[in-house]
């Protein structure tokens, strides 16, 4: 099996995390990373989508939840600290991404934990047809980033609020597709927190792939993100963070 760095980010920023998966896939090559984070309370728009049509911003203002754009595609979701998030970034092959199955070691990983998962039509996740993780990818000119979410013990009453937009200002731009979705925790014990179920997931890829996990970023790579975020920064108000690719609002 070839060598894969097993990543942790110290950071509950979408921005700084966002722009950290954008790093580990354009700035430096480093052979296949899966990285895991968790984000503070968190819109995440796809790159093709219209904020307005996708998001409750009113809401999101009032309850101090960022709004973010990704660098992927797909639909729009919510992150908290209830729900953990997974990017596997590789070099690419000769395999179109949509051929490549990054969904088996992540439902293998699960099988241990309680949770007997299927990959569905769209690539997410789903356990008794509830989604339990959906998922993105985005082609660089050498790399592959694919990531998704697990919904572990998320606020589902605030993904719930924060999701409903405006349609009428959709336009020409990519439409979410809403699943009914449930937490993992219903299924591995409500007793036990997102940050515990986190080291159960990582120490299982730890076994499966012969490594040990890493803590990033790095002091000096941090330094470097954030310097990175100011200059996006721009004039964005309140909790409405600019988008992490050039994508337009």
């Amino acid at each position: 099996m070839a060598a894969v760095r097993l990543v942790r980010s110290i950071s509950d920023s979408p921005v700084l995390n966002g722009l950290l998966e954008e790093h580990l896939l354009t700035e430096r090559p480093l052979g296949d990373v899966l990285l895991f984070y968790i984000n503070r309370p968190s819109v995440i728009v796809g790159r093709n989508q219209r904020i307005e049509a996708e998001v409750d911003t009113d809401y999101c203002l009032r309850h101090g939840i960022e709004i973010v754009r990704r660098l992927s595609g797909g639909g729009t979701v919510y992150h908290d600290y209830g729900n953990i998030n997974y990017a596997f970034i590789v070099d690419k092959d000769e395999r179109p991404v949509l051929d490549r199955d990054f969904a088996t070691p992540i439902i293998d990983a699960l099988r241990p934990l309680g949770v007997e998962a299927v990959s569905g039509e769209r690539k997410e996740l789903l356990v008794g047809g509830y989604k339990i993780s959906g998922t993105a990818s985005h082609v660089a000119r050498t790399r592959i980033l694919f990531h998704g979410t697990l919904l572990h013990r998320t606020d589902l009453g605030a993904l719930d609020r924060a999701l409903r937009g405006d349609v009428s200002k959709r336009g020409r731009k990519v439409a979410s597709v809403p699943s009914p979705v449930m937490n993992l925790a219903s299924l591995t014990g409500e007793q036990e927190t997102t940050e515990h179920f986190l080291g159960r997931l990582t120490g299982f890829f730890e076994n499966y792939y012969g490594t040990a996990l890493r803590l990033e970023p790095e002091p000096e790579t941090e330094a470097a993100l954030k310097r990175r975020a100011n200059e996006l920064s721009g004039p964005a108000s309140g909790s409405l963070q600019p988008p992490v690719s050039e994508a337009e609002r």
